[in-house]
């Protein structure tokens, strides 16, 4: 088994943290979010870590780790960023994006899940956005869940009836999963060449999201399997989601969300 982290984004509204350094080298309680993850992995077993950078890449340097380059960063989403790695689609992937830290316990259920396609799910997700946004319905996107499996991600949404719990950015490909997201992705790339884009007509594919293409995979009739969790982990998008944490941490309620023990 081995992972790939997302990390080519900027994190524009992490500025001016990130004017001389990309958004997975913000700190959090004293340690990178990529330090975070590398720890999490690694206190798992899984040693084969890469890393696809981007933005300010040249800073992005952890022995024994690979560190892989999307190029097109800059006019690219996380699609792209994710198949600049395809290489390293091996037997069993795990895939994180790279601006969330999880615990270890989320991590094992992932990757004890025997599916072809998991995908980790907060299915207390509110408790969190409530604590984060004013109007957690701002913030979401739909997640419909049917006999544990997936079937609508990543739409807008304006009531949470869609909503069954939060995509985390975590998500595993293995077996005969592996070789079908490959051929997807290029199936998919050649008809945005000549037409519309099929993971979403309202982007060019190159801008694609991960939920976009995972929702082509379901609606094209691939199986993926909801791996629910109760919090234990947290995204860091903005500098008000810092100060969030920091308070939260200072307060003794950080437990709340993230157990940190075994990792500070």
């Amino acid at each position: 088994m081995n992972a790939i982290i997302l990390a080519a984004g900027k994190g524009e509204r992490l500025q001016p943290l990130t004017n001389d350094k990309p958004k997975c080298l913000v700190e959090l309680f004293g340690k990178s979010l990529l330090e975070w993850q590398i720890e999490a992995f690694q206190s798992s077993g899984i040693t084969d870590i890469t890393i696809v950078s981007g933005y300010k890449s040249d800073l992005i340097n952890f022995p024994e780790i690979t560190i892989l380059k999307n190029e097109k960063y800059e006019s690219t989403n996380m699609v792209e960023t994710l198949f600049s790695a395809k290489e390293k689609m091996l037997d069993s992937t795990i895939v994180s994006y790279g601006d969330i830290i999880f615990e270890k316990n989320v991590l094992e259920s992932l990757i004890n899940s025997p599916n072809d396609i998991s995908v980790i799910v907060d299915k207390q997700w509110k408790r969190l956005w409530g604590k984060r946004f004013q109007d957690p319905l701002s913030d979401a996107e739909s997640l419909i869940i049917e006999d544990g499996c997936i079937v609508e991600i990543g739409q807008k949404v304006n009531s949470y009836e869609k909503i069954c719990g939060q995509y985390i950015g975590l998500m595993k490909f293995q077996g005969s999963g592996i070789d079908l997201i490959k051929r997807h992705y290029e199936e998919a790339k050649n008809q945005a060449n000549t037409g519309t884009n099929p993971l979403n007509a309202s982007l060019p594919f190159e801008k694609s999201y991960l939920t976009d293409f995972l929702y082509s995979l379901i609606r094209g009739g691939a199986t993926i399997k909801a791996v629910p969790v109760n919090n234990g982990w947290l995204e860091i998008d903005t500098l008000s989601d810092l100060d969030l944490y920091e308070f939260l941490y200072k307060k003794g309620e950080l437990a709340d969300f993230l157990d940190m023990r075994g990792y500070e």
